[in-house]
């Protein structure tokens, strides 16, 4: 009976705590839990975290968000979630329980924050994941809607891939044989189930398909059985360390598809000063714009803040999700959660990408799914709307 009591008051308690505005007075406390070592590290340190700081930069300048009528100032609690998801939620329900933030930014990747998910939940945040694709985002919104999932669902990436193999197999450019490869984590299991659906349907055949466990360094027995599959087009759903293991040992095997698709990290800035012209060609998720002003005065102003580019996936998608975190916050007045998360449902936000409606807590159509490595420039090839760039095939030889 005692037990049952407990729980009960622990259910209350959480609930009291989701629903309650919390009245923001000399400052507003933001927390989040992030990978600053472990395998994530790479990718939160280059697609999420300048984000967060160019963001809280921008914002304290102005003298911070402007609730009721003034500026109230933006303070950072930051821990570090090792890259391990029991840390990422231990961490997150300490920000909530113990150091009491306003508001909860979401850690990187697409395994933790469907980890950290429930807590997110749980006390009522909105959770606006930009480092996270999943075909599970329509039914996660109906169990969180407190959820926003702006880098869209596997099946939506799959399907531009699919397409744009399907038409250069029909012109005759690729064969139908593909090798695919992806890491055995939330975003390599989700992608690669969507793959082979697609890849079938679409009359293609898997001539090698292989998972590999997270944190593998040699992938050059993978590359050569990718190599004698005789495939000439290679899928990899990859995360930073395999995507950058992957492009060296694929240049050391001269293993040059005439399709390369590879996973995270194909569009950071590191990807291209470290490979150099040997970049041209190679396709990932994401892509950028060439005629957008906005998304090329933020890739100028990351620049300038940090002394490198931006990713050229995720990280005008995370500072768009902030834009919009802002200009809800602002059209409340108050840190009411409930009403943030109404506003970023239901309003249209002006950011870097454009104008920005979320459609069932998901952002639709303001972002590129497929891009490529052309001249210098990741070009967003996939979707075909406006703006959008050729595919170039074959991907040219590797240089010395």
């Amino acid at each position: 009976m005692m037990r049952l009591t407990l729980c009960a008051l622990a259910a209350l308690a959480a609930t009291a705590l989701a629903a309650a505005p919390t009245v923001a007075q000399d400052k507003v406390k933001i927390g989040y839990a992030i990978s600053k070592t472990g395998p994530n590290a790479g990718g939160a340190t280059i697609t999420q975290i300048p984000n967060y700081e160019m963001w809280v930069k921008d914002v304290n300048a102005k003298g911070g968000l402007m609730i009721g009528g003034k500026r109230v100032p933006i303070e950072v609690i930051e821990y570090d979630d090792r890259s391990n998801s029991e840390e990422a939620v231990r961490a997150v329900e300490r920000l909530v329980t113990q150091d009491k933030v306003d508001l909860l930014f979401p850690p990187w990747g697409t395994g933790l924050n469907l980890a950290v998910g429930p807590v997110f939940n749980k006390y009522g945040y909105p959770q606006l994941a930009f480092s996270a694709v999943t075909d599970r985002a329509p039914d996660l919104v109906k169990r969180w809607p407190n959820s926003f999932w702006l880098l869209g669902t596997s099946t939506q990436y799959v399907d531009s891939l699919v397409g744009l193999l399907k038409k250069l197999r029909d012109e005759g450019k690729i064969g139908p044989n593909i090798a695919m490869i992806s890491i055995a984590d939330g975003f390599g299991i989700d992608l690669s189930q969507a793959a082979r659906k697609g890849f079938t349907a679409a009359g293609f055949k898997l001539a090698y398909d292989k998972s590999y466990p997270i944190g593998t360094q040699d992938l050059s027995p993978l590359i050569g059985e990718a190599s004698r599959s005789g495939a000439d087009t290679f899928v990899a759903f990859s995360y930073p360390p395999d995507t950058m293991a992957l492009t060296e040992q694929s240049k050391v095997a001269s293993y040059a598809p005439k399709v390369m698709f590879l996973g995270v990290g194909v569009g950071f800035p590191m990807y291209a000063q470290r490979f150099g012209a040997n970049v041209e060609g190679i396709m990932s998720l994401g892509g950028w714009s060439k005629d957008n002003a906005s998304t090329l005065a933020y890739a100028k102003k990351h620049e300038e803040m940090f002394k490198r580019g931006p990713d050229r996936w995720g990280s005008q998608i995370g500072y768009s999700s902030l834009q919009m975190l802002e200009q809800a916050i602002e059209k409340v007045g108050k840190i009411d959660r409930a009403a943030i998360i109404k506003e970023l449902q239901t309003g249209t936000f002006d950011t870097v990408l454009g104008k920005v409606k979320m459609v069932d807590n998901m952002m639709k159509d303001n972002f590129w799914l497929i891009g490529q490595w052309q001249d210098g420039f990741f070009v967003g090839v996939a979707p075909q709307r406006a703006g959008v760039g050729s595919v170039v095939v074959p991907k040219p030889a590797w240089k010395p």
